[in-house]
């Protein structure tokens, strides 16, 4: 395995196997890998030839009061975790690699319309521009053959599917399902930054999606209104800050009346200082 910190190595490493006949397959991460990190490599070990995890703390992508500085990083770490899984290149560039003229004075972005109107696009605006302008960079610098993203992201995930189709990108986007702890947990970074307790108590965040199916299969209930209430309520009286409760369509990602179709069930919240996040996607007749 080979640590690649420069725009020019990475292509010509990834033009070799091509040469070779070899496909090829991109894990972008923003490293402090963990299981469901792990995941994600391990699904394109199985279905490309030379697997690269790009390890990249995105400058772009975070908002003046987020936490970019801090942000865990640990490189040594996560090329160990990629060693042990096959990995045959960990792309982990220089801001200045990426953005030679400085992420504060990029003039050219990859920019999203609509499907940011809600969920954390809501809330965190100029986010998904950065995160589909440093994905842009990275299908430039590396050329995927298929590119792997954890269903975590769910609006993420959607925005990038649609950005290869509105941009006519050769590339397979495939969906990897959430990696959860028993608890029901969704794995995450930032849950390093909870406490004991509030590590205890942020399994209530996949209790309150688990609530709203239930509200939706076994109830009978179509209001949308209605399970965002309770859901929110219950998370609200187990402690957390509700940023959102949202349902939206999972094609449109846009605010519905009531679920029908494949709809995407996901929620924000604050434990502490932490924000996480989560989802359920699911289908209504």
């Amino acid at each position: 395995m080979e640590i690649i910190t420069d725009v020019k190595t990475m292509r010509q490493k990834v033009a070799e196997a091509r040469h070779d006949g070899k496909t090829v397959g991109l894990v972008p991460t923003m490293g402090y890998l963990h299981e469901g990190h792990l995941a994600l490599i391990d699904a394109a070990r199985t279905q490309t030839d030379v697997v690269v995890v790009s390890d990249f703390v995105n400058p772009m992508q975070f908002g003046p009061t987020e936490d970019y500085q801090v942000y865990p990083r640990d490189l040594d770490h996560d090329a160990k975790l990629c060693e042990e899984h096959g990995v045959e290149y960990v792309f982990a560039p220089t801001v200045e690699q990426m953005y030679p003229k400085d992420s504060r004075q990029v003039d050219v972005f990859v920019d999203v319309r609509n499907l940011d109107n809600n969920l954390c696009g809501r809330f965190r605006p100029g986010h998904f521009r950065g995160v589909v302008t440093v994905v842009s960079k990275l299908f430039n610098i590396v050329r995927p053959d298929k590119a792997f993203f954890g269903m975590k992201d769910i609006q993420q995930l959607r925005i990038i599917e649609e950005m290869v189709r509105d941009l006519n990108m050769d590339i397979d986007i495939v969906p990897v399902p959430t990696v959860r702890e028993p608890s029901g947990l969704a794995l995450s970074s930032r849950n390093t930054y909870l406490t004991k307790e509030e590590h205890e108590k942020a399994a209530a965040i996949y209790k309150s999606l688990q609530m709203a199916k239930q509200l939706i299969e076994e109830k009978g209930i179509r209001s949308v209104s209605e399970i965002v209430k309770a859901c929110s309520t219950y998370l609200a009286e187990k402690g957390f800050k509700v940023q959102y409760f949202q349902i939206v369509d999972y094609d449109t990602l846009q605010l519905m009346q009531e679920t029908k179709g494949k709809i995407i069930i996901a929620t924000a919240v604050f434990l502490g200082k932490v924000r996480l996040i989560d989802n359920l996607v699911m289908e209504v007749q």
